[in-house]
């Protein structure tokens, strides 16, 4: 059995036209990705995450659609007011922190190569986490 070589020349080649395939965000994201960590207060009976739309923003994600997946995930009521989310009751910097991660995890982290270069799309009556990085789509639930 003879062993081929590689020619290292040619691969660097086949890398560099895979990397052209690349869509234009992910070709030029630089910066590692980063969500600020949510700013709680608590005022009374009532929560209020002081930078709610720019974690929204960082995510790339609707604040309503983060903002529904909280409310069923801590079962209470709350309200967007500008830049913050005020919720009914009493809930520790802890578990917002949680409940952001888990977002992350099933709404904006694609699955099957970790890159948060994605968007929530609609086919039908199904909703898919698609990766512009790797062009996969995960089924996700619906809020």
């Amino acid at each position: 059995m003879s062993k081929k070589k590689v020619d290292f020349h040619d691969f660097e080649g086949l890398l560099d036209k895979a990397y052209e395939e690349l869509p234009e965000n992910v070709k030029h994201h630089t910066s590692r990705f980063e969500v600020p960590a949510a700013v709680v207060t608590i005022e009374g009976n009532k929560t209020i995450i002081e930078n709610f739309r720019d974690i929204a923003e960082a995510m790339n994600r609707d604040p309503n659609h983060l903002l529904k997946f909280i409310l069923r995930e801590v079962a209470t009521a709350g309200t967007l007011e500008g830049r913050r989310v005020v919720l009914q009751g009493r809930f520790t910097p802890y578990l917002i922190a949680n409940k952001m991660k888990k977002y992350l995890k099933d709404y904006v982290i694609c699955p099957v190569c970790g890159s948060p270069d994605t968007k929530i799309i609609k086919k039908g009556r199904f909703h898919f986490l698609k990766c512009e990085a790797c062009g996969a789509e995960t089924p996700i639930a619906h809020l």
